[in-house]
């Protein structure tokens, strides 16, 4: 009976996959336990899920060498702004290796990333639906920005060069106008985002009284690694916070799912800051345009009633006159016609004396006796 060595069947099968599978294949799959050495190469494993059970259904070891690994990552980062990292999907162009030692592998030799980018916001769309089917997409939107934004909340990580631009910002606004800024720190990359970002809106919430608009911001970095922005967790909390949040994480690319439920989103922490100080300006200006509007209402009030005054100083004498004048002939009028009641009286009561002096006489004895 005939028989091989481990070496010799491996070898078989190497020599019959390189002739069988001769090609380059694009494939689909998630990156899992990515990580590279020292010597620059790149060692990871694709897998690929059941989307109903989440469970695997495939896996296959890969590797990337060092003088593609150091254009491929820099590339695939700028483009998508998310890290070459596990939990991806993504589209590599692979060749088919077999090794008697290491046994299958793929080898990558070019990506694709605008499957990444649309995975990417297919699942932004997919959150953004849940939000808005929940009725908690706006929220955060509906809420009126203060007049005066003055007592702000950051959360920001505080080494990052944008929170460090963000105050600098606010301290020499050219109004001169007072911002008291405290910052709430967070990580801004990496996996913990998410957590972080909450425990910082927590922090926030439990003094609410004592502030009138929450800014997230990030800068100073890479673009990459956005994907802690992209969570239903975070983004229903942002949505639902009882202040106003800005965003300015930083990027030039589609917003965020953070970004999308955000009260107002600009690009950079320095935009944000500008934003704040616009809207402090913009009130400042109304109130000097009502404090002169009031000041010339006044004078012209003041104007007004000197006018009156004036008309009437001018009337006074006139009306003094015609109100001495017509005393005057009431005057005159009551006397003529006190004289004429007086005659009157004295007539009516002259008769009246004559009539009883007329009466007693004709009852005097003298003329009852004769």
């Amino acid at each position: 009976m005939d028989s091989l060595s481990l070496l010799e069947l491996n070898s078989l099968v190497r020599r019959s996959l390189e002739q069988c599978l001769p090609d380059e294949y694009w494939i689909q799959a998630e990156l899992s336990d990515v990580r590279s050495n020292t010597t620059g190469h790149c060692y990871l494993e694709f897998v690929q899920k059941d989307p109903r059970s989440n469970n695997l259904v495939a896996k296959a070891r890969g590797m990337i060498w060092n003088n593609i690994y150091r254009l491929l990552k820099p590339y695939f980062e700028e483009s998508t702004g998310q890290l070459f990292t596990s939990g991806i999907k993504v589209l590599v162009k692979v060749t088919v290796q077999f090794h008697e030692l290491y046994g299958y592998s793929l080898t990558v030799l070019d990506i694709d990333p605008a499957y990444t980018l649309g995975d990417m916001a297919r699942r932004r769309r997919e959150i953004l639906l849940q939000l808005e089917e929940g009725g908690g997409l706006t929220l955060n939107k509906e809420l009126e920005m203060p007049g005066l934004p003055q007592r702000v909340a950051v959360i920001s990580s505080a080494t990052a060069a944008g929170y460090g631009d963000f105050c600098h910002q606010l301290q020499h606004n050219p109004g001169g106008f007072y911002f008291y800024t405290e910052l709430f720190p967070a990580l801004m990359q990496g996996n913990q985002v998410e957590e972080s970002v909450l425990v910082a809106l927590d922090r926030i919430n439990a003094r609410i009284n004592e502030f009138d608009v929450v800014v997230i911001i990030r800068g100073g970095g890479a673009t990459s690694d956005l994907s802690g922005f992209d969570t239903y967790l975070l983004a229903a909390a942002c949505a639902q916070f009882p202040l106003p949040i800005i965003t300015g994480i930083g990027h030039e690319r589609d917003d965020t799912v953070l970004d999308s439920v955000a009260h107002t989103r600009v690009k950079t922490p320095t935009a944000a800051a500008e934003l704040l100080i616009h809207q402090v300006t913009e009130v400042a200006e109304h109130l000097e345009e009502l404090s002169v509007r009031l000041q010339q209402g006044a004078y012209m009030l003041l104007e007004q009633e000197q006018r009156r005054l004036e008309a009437l100083q001018i009337r006074i004498p006139n009306l003094v006159h015609r109100k001495l004048a017509d005393a005057r002939f009431s005057l005159l009028a009551a006397k003529k016609d006190l004289s004429q009641v007086a005659k009157a009286l004295l007539a009516r009561q002259s008769h009246r004396l004559e009539l009883l002096q007329q009466r007693i006489a004709d009852a005097s004895p003298d003329k009852l006796l004769s």
